[in-house]
């Protein structure tokens, strides 16, 4: 069994040259006939020991295209079709948090292998114990690497950023857990204990910064850059460490790390009771980081949002950099997606997946008119009513557990789409909305969207149940007669763990709960309320409004719906709901559809802008109601034989380990 392990372990350990790009999904970890060297050469020089960091970096799970149906979004905000019933999506609704082992999802999927460069093959569970030893056993042998100081600070920042990454990657699901921060051989004892959240999150704080500090902000303009230049952008930096470090500290500050799961939070004020201290820290991290970001120091900046068809992603000719960039590309030879904005990505695996997979999952499968099967990731009306107007109002408020329609903010039931956030425009499919660009042929009475109750494409099982479509990650010319997915578009799209704007968010969160809407780090110049607005002014998007900038509480709800809307549909909200100690709440918990009768007729969505349609009798539905209690806050630590296989399999034991819970989680079956 040792050998086994052993053997298990040193396939991590592989020489490549610094040459081999990142972006290059083809050649990524490629390895010469020679290149598998010993556990002793691995470490002796930069270029096997950068080979054996590598590897690292192949781990990091794809979420858009991990899997045929891909599940990510576990919020409020995603509801899926019939078809999709086993996808962990749907069973998170019913509660079934279980289901994280078996439903094939990025988090865990059976046949994980760290040295393949098949997408499918990687996720979050395995790959962290393997990746945190691996990273451990890299800073045991610092020592044995002979070369410059430059260079030696290059791996060991690499090494300390990724055991803390695939640690905290693992404490949002699962929360306090033990921080392995020393190199266990396989005849370590494993008698480490449970840590609470806020204890881990100090030893992966001290991991980043440590990074932070040992790392170039780009490694383009470093001598020992210098041999990949120009292919650098997904090699770990001091902006990756700060961004990391400071939502550490934020995650440390929300108020289920500072008051353990509950139920009742939304009513007894406890969703907006964060850790100071924290809340502090993570401002000031924040700070460090946009300061030098907006002083052109780094190689980031906001994409920007410019277009000449919104609906259609077409941007303007003078516009330097593009939204939609962000989350894909197209007819830009297979360029990895990101534009200026992406922070944090792992390689994109197979880049020509996209068109298989997840460019098929987003439209209508009704009459075949987006090809695959009937599996279909679609907004809720919840998310919908997140988008503001574009006078910077909310659409909805929240009142005594309900969405109600905030009237008096301009919100006008007969006219829901008009005047709305720019960002609706680009993301959302609505009813009346031209979706087939191309001569229509057989599917004529699909090219303009009809989505109001009883509408053709509102059938559960292959339309849209909620009443919309979304864009955002996937254009909806990715259908049969714009073909957007055919191999001629080359077809690209990667969800990013981290970017720019949610730095600005997260910034106005930390602030905000320490000081309001006028919270500010002392080393940044923006307030919590301008880091808001420098998100709304990237998209046109009127201010917060007054009335809830003058208000702690109101405000703090403004800058989680900048979160809800900015962020949409990237995999975030799950968590966010959770730390905010909102999964438990109405209307967080509860799943709706828009329904509405059309007034206009046919010819008018032809003519005109859809957003401009008059409809009647607009109302939302329930669709389901999710009975979560206090222990729906985390997930289930899996069972005891599948955690000592895996503990095993990452090389820590051969045998089964037993972790007490820390206060406040939950491990028992769901």
């Amino acid at each position: 069994m040792k050998n086994k392990i052993k053997n298990f372990l040193l396939m991590g350990c592989v020489s490549l040259a610094l040459g081999t790009s990142l972006n290059s999904c083809q050649d990524y970890l490629d390895k010469e006939a020679d290149s598998t060297v010993s556990e002793n050469d691995a470490f002796v020089n930069f270029r096997n020991f950068q080979g054996y960091v590598e590897e690292i970096y192949n781990c990091i799970p794809d979420k858009e295209k991990c899997n045929w149906c891909p599940s990510w979004n576990w919020g409020d905000d995603e509801i899926f079709n019939p078809e999709a019933d086993g996808r962990m999506t749907h069973q998170v609704d019913l509660g079934n948090f279980r289901a994280w082992q078996t439903t094939g999802n990025w988090l865990y999927k059976d046949g994980s292998n760290p040295t393949s460069t098949d997408k499918f093959n990687h996720s979050l569970w395995p790959h962290a114990w393997y990746c945190i030893r691996k990273a451990n056993q890299g800073l045991a042998n610092l020592d044995k690497l002979v070369a410059s100081k430059a260079e030696k600070d290059l791996i060991a920042g690499q090494l300390y950023f990724f055991r803390a990454w695939w640690h905290t990657e693992l404490m949002q699901y699962f929360g306090g857990l033990p921080y392995i921060d020393t190199y266990l051989d396989l005849n370590s004892e494993l008698n480490l204990p449970r840590l609470s959240y806020q204890e881990c999150a100090e030893k992966a704080a001290a991991d980043y910064r440590k990074a932070a500090d040992l790392l170039p902000i780009n490694w383009d303009n470093e001598y020992d850059g210098a041999a990949t230049q120009g292919k650098n952008d997904l090699r770990i930096n001091k902006i990756m460490a700060l961004g990391y470090l400071g939502k550490t500290y934020l995650w440390a500050a929300s108020p289920l790390m500072k008051d353990g799961a509950q139920v009742g939070a939304s009513k007894n004020g406890k969703t907006y009771d964060y850790d100071e201290k924290f809340a502090k820290k993570a401002a000031e991290v924040f700070g460090e980081l946009l300061t030098l970001v907006e002083g052109g120091q780094t190689q980031y900046g906001l994409a920007e949002f410019k277009y000449k068809d919104v609906y259609n992603h077409e941007r303007k000719a003078d516009a330097n950099s593009c939204f939609s960039d962000i989350f894909y590309t197209k007819k830009q030879n297979w360029k990895m997606p990101g534009s200026i904005e992406a922070i944090f990505r792992g390689p994109s695996a197979d880049f020509n997946g996209s068109n298989w997979n997840t460019s098929k999952v987003f439209g209508p499968k009704v009459d075949k008119v987006v090809g695959h099967d009937n599996v279909i990731h679609q907004p809720t009306a919840n998310l919908i009513a997140a988008y503001g107007m574009a006078n910077g109002e909310p659409a909805y408020i929240v009142e005594n557990g309900k969405l109600v329609p905030n009237i008096a903010g301009g919100f006008d039931p007969t006219h829901p789409y008009q005047n709305r956030d720019p960002r609706f425009y680009h993301d959302i499919v609505f009813d009346g909305f031209k979706y087939l660009n191309g001569t229509p042929g057989q599917w004529a009475d699909l090219q303009y969207c009809q989505l109001y109750t009883g509408g053709n494409m509102r059938p559960v099982a292959n339309g849209s149940r909620t009443g919309y479509f979304i864009q955002k990650l996937v254009p909806h010319t990715c259908n049969e007669v714009d073909r957007d997915y055919d191999w001629g578009s080359a077809f690209h799209c990667y969800l990013p763990y981290m970017r720019l704007a949610d730095i600005y968010l997260m910034y106005a969160e930390a602030c905000a709960a320490f000081g309001g809407a006028s919270g500010k780090a002392t080393n940044f110049s923006k307030t919590a309320e301008d880091a808001i607005n420098t998100l709304r002014d990237r998209c046109g998007a009127g201010h917060v409004a007054p009335e809830y900038v003058a208000d702690p509480h109101k405000f703090m709800d403004e800058v989680r719906r900048e979160r809800e809307v900015e962020l949409a549909f990237e995999g975030f909200r799950f968590n966010d709901l959770q730390r905010w100690l909102l999964l438990t709440e109405a209307p967080y918990n509860v799943k709706y559809s828009d329904e509405f009768d059309r007034v206009e007729n046919a010819d008018f969505y032809k003519n005109n802008d859809p957003a401009k349609a008059q409809v009647a009798n607009f109302h939302q539905e329930v669709i389901l109601t999710r009975h979560f209690t206090a222990k729906h806050y985390w997930f289930p630590l899996p069972q005891l034989g599948f955690l000592g296989q895996h503990f095993a399999e990452a090389a820590y034991a051969g045998s089964e380990i037993l972790v007490p819970p820390a206060e406040g989680c939950h491990d028992e079956v769901v």
